[in-house]
């Protein structure tokens, strides 16, 4: 069948690769596993062993049937639905946190990654695979180049490690780029940094508007008048000359609790 390219599907086909993912997730004997994009079940497989329940939802409706087929007399179930559009929340049993993996197309990385944020109450981990480029950016620490509102929000409610880099030849089409995995333990830091999680989302959306303008810039764009961003920036001790990209999460907060008088 070939490959859908609007649909970024470059299926790992590195069996190491893959146990190595499974692996990753942790013990997942009485789990529930959520799989994004399953593809051609390459990862499935090995979930299908080793968890105790499994929801693979996969948007492609040729793969989904395939899918439905190969495991029909097996506990998993299948969804054919864009992620996007699923309550995760609703496959939570006995109050049981979700387990996720998947290999998430470039070009909906950062929108899949909002989407599990938004739920970051019925998720304890997921173990994802992205084009390196963007796992790059979303592991970015304050100061460094590749440090966004990507990095930010994605920091904000979870903890990162980067588990293994993959050269095009792991997948089927070989794309043109490597890709890397990365496991997100999701621990939000809402109440460690005495912020209210939509307020300070917004906040962060506002000061990385223009990612190369100056916090004062942006926050003047924002609607912030000139004398409440000094008084603010004095009392966080946060110049507004800085950059959003050069703050770290706590000055960011220090910086938000202060403009709101926190």
């Amino acid at each position: 069948m070939p490959q859908k390219a609007k649909l970024g599907q470059n299926f790992l086909v590195d069996r190491n690769a893959c146990a190595r993912i499974v692996d990753t997730l942790g013990d997942i004997s009485e789990k529930t596993v959520v799989e994004i994009g399953p593809g051609k079940a390459a990862i499935t497989a090995i979930l299908a062993q080793k968890a105790y329940r499994l929801i693979a939802v996969e948007l492609d409706r040729e793969l989904a049937a395939n899918l439905k087929q190969r495991f029909a007399a097996s506990h998993i179930e299948v969804i054919e639905q864009d992620i996007l559009t699923v309550d995760l929340s609703s496959f939570r049993r006995d109050g049981q946190k979700l387990l996720v993996v998947g290999n998430l197309p470039y070009y909906i990385t950062s929108d899949i990654l909002l989407h599990l944020f938004q739920y970051h109450g019925a998720i304890s981990r997921a173990v994802l695979m992205m084009q390196r480029e963007v796992a790059d950016r979303v592991a970015a620490v304050p100061g460094s180049r590749d440090y966004g509102l990507l990095s930010a929000t994605t920091q904000l409610y979870a903890r990162l490690e980067k588990i293994m880099t993959l050269p095009p030849g792991a997948f089927s089409p070989p794309p043109k780029v490597y890709s890397s995995v990365l496991r997100l333990t999701f621990a939000p830091r809402f109440e460690e940094l005495g912020i209210d999680a939509e307020g300070f989302i917004i906040f962060l959306r506002q000061c990385f508007a223009q990612k190369r303008k100056t916090l004062l810039n942006n926050l003047r764009a924002a609607g912030f008048d000139v004398s409440r961003i000094a008084q603010a920036t004095e009392a966080a001790a946060v110049s507004p000359q800085t950059r959003a990209e050069a703050l770290s999460l706590e000055a960011m907060a220090r910086l938000y609790r202060s403009l709101r008088g926190i």
